[in-house]
């Protein structure tokens, strides 16, 4: 069963999904037959975060509706990400058939794990992008430790 909070209006279009889909549909919930779940997700929109900070005094978070079944790289191609910021189009394709994230050169991910661009978005998702390291997190701390 999927079960969807919606009022009055939105229960009246996704009856009208489910029948054009061969589904059923009661008051109060919605049953899916012979409809796939697929195919009532894309009907119904869901939000994603973005999250991006260029430098330490430089952040970006960008609130975006997405379709259902949206991936991750199609996210960052809607929310203009790839033209905006330099070298991210790039990296994007370079890696686009990766399906396992690396550990060094990983530059997405949610919520601090990293994901594939062909990762399947959930509702309220973060996409975090992140940028490369200026220097040598071990190299840094015993710089500071030396004085």
């Amino acid at each position: 069963m999927v079960k969807l909070i919606a009022d009055e209006g939105q229960v009246n279009s996704l009856d009208a999904v489910l029948d054009s889909q061969h589904g059923t549909a009661q008051q109060g919930n919605i049953q899916k037959s012979t409809i796939q779940q697929g195919a009532l997700q894309k009907t119904t929109m869901m939000t994603v975060y973005l999250a991006y900070a260029e430098e330490a005094q430089r952040q970006h978070y960008l609130s975006l509706q997405v379709s259902y079944g949206t991936t991750l790289y199609e996210a960052l191609a809607q929310a203009g990400w790839l033209t905006e910021f330099e070298g991210l189009e790039k990296w994007c394709e370079e890696v686009a058939d990766i399906v396992t994230p690396t550990a060094k050169r990983w530059h997405v991910g949610i919520y601090a794990q990293k994901q594939p661009l062909s990762y399947l978005l959930q509702p309220f998702d973060r996409i975090e992008v992140y940028r490369s390291l200026n220097a040598d997190p071990m190299s840094q701390r015993k710089s500071k430790s030396r004085g």
